[in-house]
């Protein structure tokens, strides 16, 4: 029982992350659009669908399927942001950089431990 309900959850999170890098492969296939600018436009998409509480429920439905993508990134922000918002305009602000500090500063981190075990060097064609 619980390992049905585990590759269960596996599978919603694979199907809603795989269905978001699929709509990101189509727009590079398709558009001219820089990486910089997909990246910032799902971000955006997950503000956006935050706000009119469509991403909500496909979070508590996949779980890290929709919060690992960068579109996930902006749900969080978003999310902070309105619960720092009952606490004014201050608070809308602070909401969303303290929802999303725990994953920033462990990235740092981790870059940084990286940065110490690994050589940095320019690929040669």
């Amino acid at each position: 029982m619980v390992f049905a309900e585990v590759l269960l959850s596996f599978l919603k999170a694979f199907a809603v992350g795989g269905a978001i890098c699929a709509v990101a492969q189509l727009i590079i296939n398709f558009t001219d659009l820089t990486a910089g600018k997909i990246l910032v436009l799902f971000m955006l998409a997950g503000v956006a669908l935050t706000a009119f509480g469509v991403y909500q429920p496909v979070v508590e439905w996949a779980g890290a399927g929709a919060t690992v993508p960068i579109s996930g990134f902006g749900y969080l922000l978003a999310s902070g942001a309105m619960k720092g918002a009952r606490e004014g305009l201050f608070g809308a602000f602070t909401g969303a950089l303290s929802a999303a500090s725990a994953g920033v500063s462990a990235a740092v981190i981790f870059s940084f431990l990286a940065s110490l075990v690994f050589r940095s060097r320019t690929k040669h064609n």
